[in-house]
């Protein structure tokens, strides 16, 4: 591993870090510490969103027409200023316009950084630098929580303050690490042939990436857009499972992550892709099985709070696996010059699922709790079918790059020319 990629490594794992040190604790801290009301707490929850739908599109295009790495340092600086206003804000207007700015910043780093990836990887190395990439996201995330939550148990302003203020020394450090790294140049829109500025309408025009999308926002919808919505309602009002519960609930998907993570690598990436996410489909399929017997059986307390745990646990299995296969997909479906705007696309996709899942799930969750897990045991089992039909529209060395190893790469700083991608 480079020294590039140490670097990159490194912001990755603490910009998760910084997520995760302030977002679990908005709510309490404007609600409760700022004494802003519910309201104006879910309002500054779905500015994150928004602000994220907002950046998204434009994202894509700078980064290829500049490069990840100021895209990212702007976005770095962006979510520091957020992060410092919102620790010092009082007021409904500056505290919903710092989360614009914070969700702004962040939002943008992850098609940068993973952009960043790509220029520093290799047809060999690429996908386990994508494994390492989410294994250091969720240890970010959890360890995060866990000093952030310690740092404001009691709930007193100063200490959100401080909070707020160590994240913003996060972001602005971050900035001075990633500001040394060296990528290889990469082929720029400025410097592509006149065809290559045709906006959104090649990857439009992609086929395979546009089924992709659509994959993916089923993938996020069914799992990361009911983890602390949908699924965790259904947990309380239908299987009885305790608010500590779902803490070792959340910790049970970060330690399987943690744990399968590089055990699951060699398996993922001596398979096609697509048979992968097939069988991702499956596992999660039998995890919204084990939710429903929790909540649905005649089982104990004690079996359904098994049962419920062992369902986070399965996502967490599944989404080690999508680590290493979907994001080296986007990058190997790119045209030449647009990763960058393939990888921000994917990532709104990813966003619109957020946005949509917990709206959708959390009220299903909470009352209509047998069609709730029937409709995310069939979205599952679409996972599995999306899959096999996306299967037909790639080449082999899209598919299964391990016996392929012509696929679009960046090799020695030079861009190899894209394997076709249009059916």
């Amino acid at each position: 591993m480079g020294a590039a990629m140490r670097r990159i490594h490194v912001g990755n794992a603490l910009s998760a870090f910084g997520l995760g040190f302030t977002v679990p604790f908005l709510y309490v801290y404007v609600a409760q510490v700022r004494d802003l009301g519910a309201v104006t707490a879910g309002l500054v929850l779905a500015t994150f969103a928004v602000a994220a739908l907002i950046v998204l599109p434009f994202t894509g295009r700078a980064i290829d027409r500049r490069g990840p790495l100021p895209v990212l340092l702007a976005a770095l600086v962006t979510a520091a200023a957020g992060a410092m206003s919102l620790g010092l804000s009082s007021s409904p207007q500056l505290v919903l316009a710092s989360a614009a700015l914070l969700g702004a910043g962040q939002a943008v780093m992850q098609p940068a950084l993973a952009t960043m990836i790509v220029e520093c990887s290799t047809a060999e190395t690429r996908t386990r630098d994508f494994a390492m990439q989410f294994f250091l996201q969720n240890l970010g995330l959890g360890i995060g929580g866990l000093i952030g939550g310690q740092i404001v148990k009691h709930e007193r302003p100063g200490d959100f303050t401080l909070l707020f203020c160590i994240e913003t020394a996060i972001f602005l450090a971050l900035a001075v690490v990633m500001a040394t790294v060296r990528t290889p140049r990469q082929a720029r829109m400025a410097d592509a042939a006149p065809q290559a500025t045709g906006d959104w309408k090649r990857l439009l025009g992609n086929r395979a990436m546009v089924q992709l999308c659509v994959l993916g926002f089923v993938l996020f919808f069914a799992c990361y857009g009911q983890f602390e919505s949908g699924l965790s309602a259904y947990g309380v009002e239908a299987a009885g499972i305790s608010p500590s519960t779902l803490g070792f609930a959340l910790a049970a998907n970060t330690g399987a992550i943690v744990v399968a993570q590089f055990l699951v690598l060699r398996f993922v990436e001596r398979r096609k892709r697509t048979r992968v996410i097939a069988s991702v489909g499956l596992i999660w399929a039998f995890a919204w099985i084990l939710a429903g017997y929790a909540g649905l059986g005649n089982g104990s307390q004690a079996m359904a709070t098994a049962a419920f745990i062992s369902t986070y646990a399965l996502f967490g299995i599944g989404e080690s696996m999508l680590a290493p296969t979907v994001a080296p997909l986007v990058v190997d479906l790119a045209d030449e010059g647009m990763v960058g705007r393939y990888n921000s696309a994917f990532a709104l996709v990813k966003q619109l699922a957020l946005a949509v899942g917990p709206a959708v799930g959390g009220p299903m969750g909470a009352s209509l709790h047998a069609p709730y897990i029937v409709v995310f045991v069939l979205f599952s089992l679409g996972i599995t079918f999306l899959a096999i039909r996306l299967g037909k529209k790639l080449t082999p060395a899209q598919n299964h790059p391990y016996l392929h190893r012509g696929s679009r790469v960046v090799e020695s700083g030079e861009p190899a020319k894209p394997v076709p991608a249009h059916a």
